[in-house]
């Protein structure tokens, strides 16, 4: 006999109940006992998981129910259900809630989160709800502004799909430190303000707070990509920003074993564009409508995997800031570097605005510093004297180093942005984001400093004739390199 939908409508109304309050107390820890537990309960373990203490794995595509009430009550949205795993799953909902918990960590914002199936994917979510068309005045242009100095991906997305194929207009902000440069591209037909802080290559840097009321004033959301600084360092919610996009593959996720991105955002955004639903709760708005109908979403493995590495994210960040920190002052001071951009370096124009915005969660309470400390995270990049082949030829010499597009690695991992991630922009494009052919980005991972300088110093000896230009070993017809075979 069915139990009818109003004891289903009953159960989620408790169990919601239980939840909010379980939630408001995981807000009172600290932000590492967040990032360890998330909104995973000992409650749940016991009651539903066998008692088991980290978060399982759901890999069913689906969920059952118990009759014909609790479906109906379920896919009209009415309880909490997953219903199937391409709109949700418990899985993405343990990533997404300690995401959305460590983001908005002492902002003073109810925030949610939403996964997604990549970095990319996040921002396509992000933005695609700000650029529909106006069904009052369809002819009406569209524009959206955003800094150029932005990851090659994000550059591709915008200035390719949206402004090329789309004549959605990206108004690009070449000096993002500049406010007169953002009030001059903004008009009635902004959607929205973007801006990736800091920068993947460059370390380009803005101060967010007076860009986010310049967005604000205009009735419009402030986006922010905040993937190289991480929560740990960085939250962008609590200096203005609306909506948050994180690539979690890169430091969140640094074991390098999944691909997940994700949107972030603060209840009750303000905007003058969307309709209110959206505005209310952005996140659920994605979940429950464009993303359950387009599919981006998350896979369960990929979830887990990242929520795994994200428990130890600001001891990591920490580790690895303070060595990059110690690469970068060696490289400033080398006499085959051109210049080593890193905000760190109290040279680099943006270092004390940096300091206003990146510091290590936290670091007060903590019982080694007991005091803010800055930290400026574990990217960089410097330009080899000599140009483009100069550049090519110390990357080549690398070997405790990784060539690979990849960053955010608990290894180190090195590319060469000009012919690789920002290859497809063209040198018009890489000219405006300044990435010169001799520019090399690095990645610092959790080694000790002294063996990524080490490294760094045997592969600049070659632009000293002192050594052979290193050659990696050739592979087999099998696809097993030599060394692989000599085993």
């Amino acid at each position: 006999m069915n139990k009818g939908k109003d004891h289903y409508l009953e159960a989620a109304k408790r169990s919601a109940a239980w939840h909010k309050g379980h939630i408001e107390k995981m807000k009172q820890c600290r932000f590492d006992t967040i990032a360890v537990h998330g909104i995973y309960s000992m409650q749940e373990a016991l009651d539903f998981n066998q008692g088991s203490i980290i978060e399982p794995i759901y890999m069913s595509t689906s969920q059952a129910y118990r009759d014909s009430d609790e479906m109906e009550a379920a896919l009209g949205y009415e309880v909490p259900t997953w219903c199937y795993s391409r709109i949700a799953n418990p899985s993405m909902y343990y990533l997404e809630g300690v995401l959305a918990l460590i983001e908005g960590y002492q902002t003073g914002h109810n925030t949610s989160c939403i996964a997604t199936s990549s970095g990319m994917a996040a921002i396509h979510s992000a933005v695609e709800p700000f650029l529909q068309v106006d069904s009052k005045d369809p002819n009406r242009p569209i524009n959206f502004v955003g800094t150029s100095q932005v990851y090659g991906g994000t550059f591709q997305q915008f200035n390719v799909r949206k402004d090329h194929e789309r004549n959605i207009e990206w108004r690009k902000i070449v000096n993002s430190n500049d406010m007169s440069e953002w009030e001059s591209k903004i008009d009635e037909n902004t959607r929205f303000l973007y801006g990736e802080m800091p920068s993947n290559p460059g370390l380009a840097f803005f101060d967010l707070e007076k860009v986010a009321a310049l967005a604000h004033k205009h009735g419009i959301v402030m986006i922010v990509d905040a993937t190289v600084a991480t929560p740990a360092l960085m939250r962008p919610i609590a200096f203005g920003a609306d909506i948050v996009v994180q690539s979690v593959t890169k430091t969140l996720a640094t074991s390098g074993s999944s691909i997940v991105g994700a949107v972030i955002a603060k209840n009750n955004i303000v905007s003058k564009w969307g309709p209110e639903e959206m505005k209310a709760d952005f996140c659920m708005y994605l979940k429950a409508l464009p993303n359950r109908d387009n599919g981006p979403n998350i896979s369960p493995m990929n979830a887990i995997m990242a929520l795994n590495d994200i428990r130890t994210v600001r001891s990591r960040i920490d580790l690895c800031s303070r060595s990059t920190m110690k690469v970068a002052k060696f490289l400033e001071t080398h006499p085959h570097i051109e210049k080593v951009d890193y905000l760190g370096l109290e040279s680099h124009p943006l270092h004390e605005l940096a300091k206003k915005y990146m510091v290590l969660v936290d670091s007060e309470h903590d019982e080694i510093y007991g005091e803010k400390v800055n930290r400026f995270g574990h990217l960089m990049s410097f330009r080899v004297k000599g140009g483009a082949q100069a550049a090519r030829d110390v990357f080549d010499g690398m070997q405790r180093i990784w060539r690979a597009t990849d960053l955010g690695r608990i290894k180190s991992v090195a590319t060469i942005p000009a012919i690789s991630t920002h290859s497809q922009q063209g040198e018009e494009g890489r000219k405006l984001a300044d990435i010169p052919a001799n520019l090399i980005r690095l990645c610092v991972g959790a080694e000790h400093p002294d063996d990524i300088i080490a490294d760094l110093t045997q592969a600049l000896e070659v632009l000293d004739g002192k050594k052979i230009k290193y050659t990696s070993p050739e592979f087999s017809a099998g696809g097993a390199s030599s060394a692989t075979l000599a085993r």
